[in-house]
């Protein structure tokens, strides 16, 4: 099957999560034997307009000005003469070339819509990227919804999570046991503030030990926080650590806490999750997380701040698990698998 990947600005020039998600799906169906190209933006210092990236076929729309791009689009994809085109939701007006591109060449057209998707939201071509596209493919059923609201149908959207790379936890030897395990980036919306405040309510429980992974712009005026509310030697901040070193730590956590108010999709409470931590999750208006936790036994959804501390006292009577395999179906090749399938269901042939 031969694949056209419409991605103006894929990793390295875009290192959202979105974006790593979309090139995950085109590597993984290039490992499958599919005919796989992204028609991007070019950033290489090459002449020549095709460069391979880890075994990955990227072709330069346009080496002239950028926007170039979407007028050049709809011929390439024609010319490429693709079984099916999948998109970035990113900017919208290449949702649009992508769709005319698709439309001429006969085939369906796929956008894979994350949700941090930069400035999205405020494109004239909003409605029009929405509603045209074949089929959408969100990682949550709120960036579905959100989707929705912009004007596409109940029809043409669908939820395929974000995945993980499952069998890196039996490989991975757990850390020291510790209570309670939290991962963001500690910027303001990451919401750090209320686990601290939660923990200093559990001050008089004895022998209680938490771990804060994450770097970021507020870390320091956390660190102050746990101090002045007394917790300076029951909880360490360990920085940006690698996979590894996280996925140890949630194997050796009881309980992994999710506070953060803005998630399209909780990556690192999945990983959690699937590391065998009850998830503890505070409900956020503008956060998918609560979603990973519905209807598991091992989680425990808290809609106010006041009841925080006693969730995670809570989820300290569940039993201790280092692994968790109920979440083995959000493996990398399972999540797709899921795109296969849709690709299945609007008639094309595909493995």
């Amino acid at each position: 099957m031969r694949i056209a990947v419409v991605f103006r600005d894929p990793p390295p020039q875009s290192e959202r999560a979105g974006a790593r998600r979309l090139r995950r799906l085109a590597t993984a169906l290039d490992d499958r034997g599919h005919e796989v190209t992204i028609y991007c933006l070019p950033w290489w210092e090459t002449s020549g307009r095709r460069i391979e990236i880890d075994g990955l076929g990227h072709e330069g729309v346009t080496f002239e000005h950028p926007a170039l791009y979407y007028s050049r689009i709809p011929g390439l994809l024609v010319r490429h003469d693709p079984d099916l085109v999948v998109a970035s939701a990113a900017p919208s007006g290449a949702v649009l070339s992508a769709w005319l591109g698709a439309r001429l060449a006969r085939v369906p057209l796929f956008v894979d819509w994350y949700g941090d998707e930069p400035r999205v939201t405020e494109s004239q071509w909003l409605g029009q990227a929405a509603s045209l596209p074949t089929r959408i493919v969100t990682p949550s059923e709120l960036q579905r919804t959100r989707v929705r609201e912009y004007g596409a149908s109940e029809t043409n959207t669908t939820v395929v999570p974000d995945g993980i790379d499952f069998p890196r936890i039996p490989a991975t030897d757990p850390a020291e046991r510790i209570d309670i395990a939290y991962a963001a980036r500690l910027d303001a919306d990451s919401n750090l503030e209320d686990l601290l405040l939660a923990l200093a309510e559990l001050r008089e429980i004895e022998g209680w030990e938490a771990t804060v992974i994450g770097d970021g712009p507020e870390r320091t005026a956390f660190e102050t926080q746990t101090r002045d509310l007394q917790l300076g030697d029951r909880i360490e901040f360990v920085g940006d650590i690698p996979r590894e070193e996280r996925i140890a730590v949630y194997r050796g956590a009881h309980t992994f806490v999710q506070t953060a108010r803005h998630q399209s999709f909780a990556r690192e409470l999945l990983w959690a999750l699937a590391c065998g931590c009850v998830g503890v999750v505070e409900l956020q208006s503008d956060s998918s997380a609560h979603e990973l936790v519905e209807r598991r036994e091992r989680g425990i959804r808290v809609t106010d701040l006041d009841d925080l501390d006693e969730a995670i006292e809570a989820s300290w009577t569940l039993g201790f698990r280092d692994l968790d395999t109920a979440f083995q179906g959000f493996d990398h090749a399972a999540v797709t698998g899921s795109y296969v399938e849709l690709f299945r269901e609007v008639g094309v042939d595909a493995r």
